[in-house]
């Protein structure tokens, strides 16, 4: 199988450049790290990919069978490292992709080297001493929404997802990117990504890791930011000045430059 064609495998920055990875979350593709690849591809080897089933991926290779949990996705990674030949890797991960990294580093450790979570969630309903953000009975009534009228709940959800009201235009972007994908491919991925609960596998992480959290983030409050924080030994949290649960699109700049502070002290 050719998995460059299969993940529309990117590769951008210098070819001697220490590696980082960046993985698009529900809904998403790798055009959402746009604005952020440019202050990164300075110096560093950028691999950019689509999961199987977003974006330019080879859709005939999506199965529900794998793609029904965070672990297919995970495989995924491990290929598309396996691939390239990527060792010791920084995998930034947004929102569910952050614990696709977590399930990545497990399976592949010699594959990745550090970990950045940007809007991480390891579980999104609340629990006993643990808020995230949704009630069981508030993801059962998306999940419903979204599987009854996708392209009606990607009109009404993304521009909440995204935050920042007065820039519509960040809204309309997710939106689009929202409706460019097979309705019933979302259905699974977004069952696979609401009803996950990875807070366990936080403590498998043995590799440097940053947080980044936004200020406010209907779908990844601060709570849970400091969450995973607290699960993942030796972790540093960075809380962006930014609001929304997208900040590579909302604060590109705030968001490389810790980013790229990180990958500083890596070195």
């Amino acid at each position: 199988m050719d998995i460059r064609r299969r993940n529309n495998v990117t590769i951008t920055g210098p070819a001697d450049g220490p590696v980082v990875v960046l993985a698009h979350g529900f809904g998403c593709d790798q055009n959402m790290w746009r604005s952020i690849v440019p202050a990164l591809a300075e110096r560093h080897r950028v691999v950019m990919f689509d999961y199987v089933g977003s974006g330019r991926s080879d859709l005939s290779a999506w199965t529900q069978e794998r793609y029904s949990s965070l672990q297919g996705y995970a495989l995924d990674v491990v290929e598309v490292c396996q691939e390239l030949d990527l060792e010791r890797a920084v995998f930034v991960g947004h929102s569910v992709s952050a614990m696709i990294g977590v399930l990545a580093a497990r399976t592949a450790p010699e594959r990745i080297g550090a970990l950045v979570m940007v809007a991480p969630s390891p579980c999104y309903i609340d629990d006993d001493g643990y808020r995230g953000g949704f009630t069981a009975d508030d993801i059962d009534e998306l999940l419903a929404s979204l599987e009854s009228n996708y392209l009606g709940w990607s009109s009404a959800m993304a521009p909440v997802i995204m935050g920042n009201p007065d820039r519509p235009e960040l809204g309309r972007e997710l939106t689009n990117s929202f409706c460019a994908t097979d309705p019933d491919i979302a259905r699974v991925f977004a069952r696979t990504t609401f009803l996950s609960d990875s807070r366990e596998d936080l403590k498998s992480v043995s590799v440097p890791t940053l947080v980044l959290e936004c200020e406010q983030d209907v779908i990844a409050p601060r709570e849970v930011g400091a969450f995973v924080h607290a699960a993942v030994p030796g972790s540093r949290l960075v809380t962006l000045d930014a609001t929304g649960h997208c900040p590579q699109l909302s604060a590109p700049e705030a968001t490389s430059d810790a980013i790229l502070d990180f990958l500083k002290e890596l070195l």
